[in-house]
């Protein structure tokens, strides 16, 4: 007789219970939680090709580099920027050119795989603007074929279309130094081709005068002319100037913004400039960079792969919140060691945010370990959500922290109602009409799910009446989708965008029975997949056919849950379905498998798989499912 092993069923207590003990064991000894930040291989590549062009490049940094380059290409030679999503050209081209660095002949099978893939997508003359200054740094590109952005743009005071806080804030980082290195174009030369990937045809037809396009077109054309004038008054100024613009933002941790594309130009400007590495800022730049490299050993051997971001506060905040879900006593050890760390990075000084608003005082918190230059709204709103639960010894302190946190982010409200990221009123369209901006988003308007963290925590604050809560509800409402959903800018998607609103309008008092709230749940009940579970693939930010589809996960399902949950579903079929998927598909050690990318950074650009979500929020929805009615 054979004898058959029944997969272990275990009832959504037990299942939370395995949850937090690993969610605590992951904590690390100073209080903070950090899980990886997972991106795709241009972090990698730019990585080579920045040391390439500084001169600093090893041999092992390249293999292990090369190596884990490799190991991302899918059967049909690309890669793409998610997990399961179709081949994107740009990342691609960069990935054949870093392994072209790193010794690989074109002639071997994967990089013919890749460069039939190239050529078949319009080749070097299709791809984006960032791939092609990358070429141009090497002459593989020429700088008169690419964009020109002057660096007298520095000098344009904030209420001028097209000055630097006019994009948001991530893009004025990466702009600044980049219009330096636009500026000296430079070249340094490497020992092959790129031939291979072209195809020789005109990359794109010109736009048409009397359009936005054609415009910037003819001013682009204006400013190369410009350019080669031989005398330009302002030109010297305006990169001494960029350059001290850049040296004011540079974080304690030796990084731009702790996020890896102005970081990178940033050490590229002031290279180019004359900083010597033995300068403090290069050499805090580049020390800070091997902070953010992770090294694995594998079968064929140890990698090397570069996070893009690191995420230690917003998942420090996350965590603490689930485990306070999770009913864990507010007063311990693992509770009280992530409050006090939390406490002690809270931003006390002005950023950029204060162009905007002058008269706010400073308050709240940052994504990474160091960026104090730009705390950021969602963060806040999470950490104050958090902070308020918690019994701290030194209730002061912790009541000061949250009173300036309340404070600032009234004050970053913008005109509309709503709450952007990291700026106040950051929503002038014309930047993204410059040929430049042809990759991620470059302003910071307001988002669904940033709103709805802010009134969700104005709520719990017992301000649910204020003026600030009451417009930022009324914002939400004329969000919401016409099939009953809300768009989700920084997670994915629609399931991230309704996951947040609905827990926040009912916080406000907004009554479960209100039809727009009906109207989410029959959303999110059609949306359900079959086995329980829900799931959204990052296509569906270009293709509406992929709104609410894709296979499950252990996160999207946690955010369909919380809004169902806050609706007043506890007792239907569509939530006990959830749940009973979030049991069944548990991993012994506690947490969920979950390749999938949730995150987003750029909606329909750059895409993120945070890999906590897939256990912070599984707790938070399991502890608020089992929560004594």
């Amino acid at each position: 007789m054979t004898l058959t092993t029944q997969p272990v069923v275990r009832t959504p207590a037990e299942t939370l219970e395995r949850a937090v003990a690993h969610l605590k064991g992951r904590q690390e000894s100073g209080g903070w939680w950090k899980g990886e930040l997972e991106t795709n291989v241009t972090m990698d590549a730019e990585d080579l090709l920045l040391r390439e062009f500084l001169g600093i490049r090893t041999a092992r940094e390249t293999e292990e580099a090369a190596r884990w380059i490799r190991s991302q290409q899918r059967e049909d030679g690309t890669w793409a920027t998610f997990y399961g999503g179709p081949g994107d050209l740009s990342t691609t081209v960069e990935a054949w050119v870093a392994l072209r660095l790193a010794g690989d002949s074109p002639d071997e099978p994967h990089m013919r795989a890749a460069q039939e893939f190239v050529l078949a997508g319009g080749g070097l003359e299709a791809s984006r603007v960032f791939t092609r200054i990358w070429l141009a740094l090497f002459g593989l590109w020429s700088w008169d074929d690419l964009p020109n952005m002057p660096p007298e743009l520095i000098f344009l005071p904030s209420w001028f279309p097209l000055n630097v806080y006019d994009w948001g804030c991530w893009a004025r980082q990466t702009v600044v130094p980049l219009t330096v290195v636009g500026t000296l174009r430079p070249v340094r030369p490497l020992p092959f081709g790129v031939d291979e990937l072209r195809t020789g045809k005109r990359r794109r037809s010109l736009p048409k005068p009397w359009t936005w396009s054609g415009a910037f077109d003819v001013l682009d054309k204006a400013l190369k002319t410009y350019a080669k004038l031989p005398v330009k008054p302002l030109r010297g100024m305006a990169m001494r100037q960029a350059a001290e613009w850049i040296l004011a933002r540079q974080e304690a941790d030796g990084s731009w913004g702790g996020i890896q594309p102005p970081w990178v130009y940033s050490l590229l400007a002031l290279h180019l400039l004359g900083y010597s590495f033995d300068h403090p800022a290069l050499k805090a730049g580049l020390k800070g960079l091997d902070g953010f490299v992770i090294r694995e050993e594998t079968p064929d051997g140890w990698v090397r792969r570069l996070e893009a971001c690191q995420s230690p506060v917003w998942d420090t905040a996350l965590a603490l919140t689930a485990l306070r879900d999770a009913d864990v006593p507010a007063d311990d050890p693992a509770v009280l060691k992530a409050s006090d760390w939390l406490l002690g990075e809270e931003v006390t000084v002005k950023g950029d945010w204060a162009v905007k608003r002058p008269d706010t005082p400073p308050g709240g918190w940052a994504f990474e370990f160091a960026n104090d230059v730009y705390p950021d709204t969602d963060d806040t709103a999470e950490i104050v959500l958090a902070l308020r639960r918690v019994a701290h010894p030194d209730r002061p302190r912790l009541k000061d922290a949250i009173e300036r946190a309340v404070t600032w982010l009234n004050g970053m409200q913008s005109a509309d109602g709503g709450w952007g990221a990291f700026d106040a009123d950051n929503t002038r369209t014309l930047a993204t009409q410059l040929p430049f901006c042809d990759f991620g988003a470059v302003i910071d308007p307001p988002s669904a799910d940033v709103t709805a963290h802010v009134v969700e925590m104005l709520a719990a604050e017992g301000l649910s009446g204020t003026k600030e809560c009451r417009r930022g509800v009324d914002w939400l409402l004329r969000a919401q989708e016409k099939d009953g959903s809300w768009f989700g800018r920084w997670g994915a998607n629609h399931l991230y965008g309704t996951g947040a609103v609905v827990p926040a309008l009912v916080a406000a008092g907004v009554s479960p029975r209100k039809p727009a709230i009906r109207r989410a749940v029959a959303w999110l009940t059609e949306h359900q997949n079959a086995d329980g579970g829900w799931g959204e693939d990052l296509r569906s930010y270009r293709d509406p056919e992929w709104i609410g589809r894709g296979d499950s996960t252990a996160s999207q399902t946690a955010w369909a849950l919380l809004a169902l949950l806050a609706a007043g579903e506890r007792e239907s079929s569509t939530v006990e379905r959830g749940v009973a998927w979030l049991t069944r598909t548990q991993r012994e050690d506690g947490t969920w498998d979950e390749p999938q990318y949730t995150g987003t950074g750029f909606p329909g650009d750059f895409y993120i798989n945070y890999h906590l979500y897939r256990l912070v929020f599984p707790v938070s929805a399991l502890g608020r499912y089992l929560e004594t009615p």
